[in-house]
């Protein structure tokens, strides 16, 4: 395997994904990315909206199918994230 190849593929760590997700979520609700933690609720407490949340599940899905082709989060698991540390979870789970 080509080492350029390999380094593209790393797989997330938890750390990169919280970052990822934080750093994402920062630039749609126009916040300090320091500001946000992981057990914030995405409505109560970061007060994001259905529309910030479709962008930010857009914003992941193109970022982590770079490294896990074919990533995607289904609508009906979205209705079950909460929190910021759900987002994450749900990400490593499935690419980690």
């Amino acid at each position: 395997m080509p080492a350029e190849t390999h380094v593209e593929q790393t797989p997330f760590d938890r750390q990169a994904v919280f970052e990822l997700v934080r750093d994402r979520l920062a630039d749609i609700l126009e916040i300090e990315a320091s500001s946000i933690k992981e057990s914030d609720s995405f409505a109560d407490d970061l007060e994001a909206d259905s529309l910030a949340l479709i962008e930010l599940v857009e914003a992941l899905e193109e970022e982590v199918a770079e490294r896990s082709v074919g990533f995607r989060i289904e609508d009906e698991d979205l209705e079950d994230m909460k929190t910021v540390r759900d987002a994450v979870d749900y990400v490593v789970a499935r690419v980690g």
